[in-house]
């Protein structure tokens, strides 16, 4: 132990590191600072894990198109404690979103946004920015089919952004189309590119933290006045401030610990999300989904009017981080105390309640292509007609099911067809198969032409009539007779 302190005598002589920290952990913060405050440093930590993990990762995953997932397959399956790993690694992202939305909730709570912190707000939006991107870019590292529709969604949505949008979408894909090099393009955004300006942006947010200050817990009656604020500030830490160390400090230890322990907890019980099939850009049956932190704006996008899309891919997003970003800038003063500001709980009550439901309808997600559906009933059609027999199996097994329903079975995505005959005519539900629609594919080209007659052979007998109860199991004859026989 002596030599250990004689050692670190040495180092700090040299380098003069306690110089340099002992005046930062022993910098005054507000006295009533508390378990509220917590949350950013907790942020903090799920980061540094995110980075441990994530170089442990990435010395085994290899970014190419032939080698993604196979490597992703071998950390889940062989490698020692790599399913554990990826655990940590998807648990620390969700951890380190949640408690970065939780922290800029109580912030703009107690409006610590105002004078003098209004650079450490916006330092924070861009952290919180640069993490939702962190969060998207590592699920396509994936590379199964999840990675490559939600790729080609944000390509979707990239081109509507008016003057640059042909731009966007080339550095999307790295190049005119998705290709192997889009792979690498997202693996160096996510390994080297994005972490680099969140530490850059991290160290400016912490210089900040410390210059200005911990902001004290607001109370009603005491506004803002950029006019004297930093004397009346500079006054009660002279009076009545505590050393952030180890007064202050210790809740954000203890804490930290608590969330790396529980991060470690969940990866050990429930391990690293499943992955899908391997990534194939000519499946059209496919069924993309982001992690749950970007839930509920999938859900906006899927129930948004078609006349609305643009407004919802560009504006809306847009909107949101320039009003965040912009906050300080036009409300840097007056009180802030919630109390005094009840619009800001209105707001937050809002925004929880907007996500939440949204977050809902995206986990129900009955927009979706259903691929559980099983081939249709054969109750609710003439199996003695070879064509209509054909059609009904070609409508599950091309995926028309997925998407539409038949007597009550297959998916919502699209109009149930149970009636299709007394709506469309054969050649109309022909051209419609044909040429697609909205969120249906062209299937020309790729159906033969004797499967669109069988097809539409099948869809043309799909009328509003008085039919069996599809709901009851189909018995074979013996069955039947078996249980007549039984009858008194």
């Amino acid at each position: 132990m002596n030599a250990l302190l004689r050692l670190w005598s040495v180092i700090d002589d040299r380098l003069g590191i306690s110089r340099i920290v002992k005046p930062l952990m022993k910098h005054p913060v507000p006295p009533d600072s508390k378990w509220a405050y917590v949350f950013g440093s907790a942020t903090l930590f799920a980061f540094i894990l995110q980075v441990v993990t994530g170089i442990a990762l990435a010395t085994i995953y290899v970014p190419s198109t032939n080698d993604a997932y196979r490597t992703l397959k071998y950390i889940s399956d062989s490698a020692v404690l790599g399913h554990w790993l990826r655990g940590m690694h998807y648990f620390g992202a969700s951890m380190m979103i949640a408690f970065l939305g939780v922290h800029m909730l109580r912030v703009f709570l107690t409006a610590s946004y105002k004078f003098p912190r209004e650079g450490n707000w916006m330092s924070g939006v861009i952290l919180l920015v640069c993490t939702l991107i962190m969060g998207f870019t590592g699920q396509l590292l994936r590379w199964d089919q999840d990675a490559v529709w939600s790729m080609n969604i944000a390509v979707r949505q990239a081109v509507r952004v008016p003057l640059i949008g042909p731009w966007l979408e080339r550095f999307v894909y790295a190049g005119d189309r998705f290709n192997g090099s889009t792979l690498t393009h997202f693996f160096d955004l996510h390994v080297f590119i994005i972490p680099a300006i969140m530490f850059a942006v991290i160290g400016l947010h912490l210089y900040l933290v410390i210059y200005n200050g911990i902001s004290e817990p607001p109370k009603a009656g005491n506004p803002v006045d950029p006019k004297t604020y930093r004397q009346k500030y500079e006054a009660m830490l002279k009076e009545k401030g505590v050393p952030f160390w180890p007064d202050a400090a210790w809740r954000d230890a203890l804490f930290g610990a608590f969330v790396i322990s529980l991060i470690i907890a969940l990866a050990a019980i429930f391990g690293a999300p499943p992955l899908e099939k391997p990534a194939d850009p000519t499946l059209l049956h496919a069924y993309p989904r982001p992690d749950w932190y970007l839930l509920w704006y999938f859900a906006v996008l899927a129930l948004s009017p078609h006349a609305l899309e643009s407004i919802f891919m560009v504006v809306f997003p847009l909107g949101i981080f320039l009003s965040m970003f912009l906050l300080p800038v036009f409300f840097n003063k007056g009180e802030r105390t919630p109390m005094r500001r009840p619009w800001s709980i209105a707001w937050v009550i809002f925004v929880v309640v907007v996500v939440s439901v949204f977050w809902r309808e995206g986990k129900v997600a009955g927009w979706s292509p259903r691929f559980e559906a099983r081939g249709l009933n054969p109750a609710g059609y003439d199996v003695n007609n070879a064509a209509v027999h054909n059609g009904a199996i070609l409508f599950h097994d091309k995926g028309c099911e997925y998407c539409h329903q038949i007597h009550g079975q297959g998916g919502i995505r699209g109009p149930d067809l149970s009636d299709v005959a007394n709506r469309l005519s054969a050649q109309q539900i022909e051209r419609q198969i044909l040429t697609g629609g909205y969120n249906m594919p062209a299937y020309a080209g790729i159906l033969q032409s004797n499967e669109v007659d069988d097809l539409v052979t099948f869809l043309s007998t799909m009328r509003k009539i008085p039919g069996p109860d599809l709901n009851t199991p189909i018995k074979s004859q013996g069955e039947a007779t078996q249980q007549e026989g039984q009858q008194p």
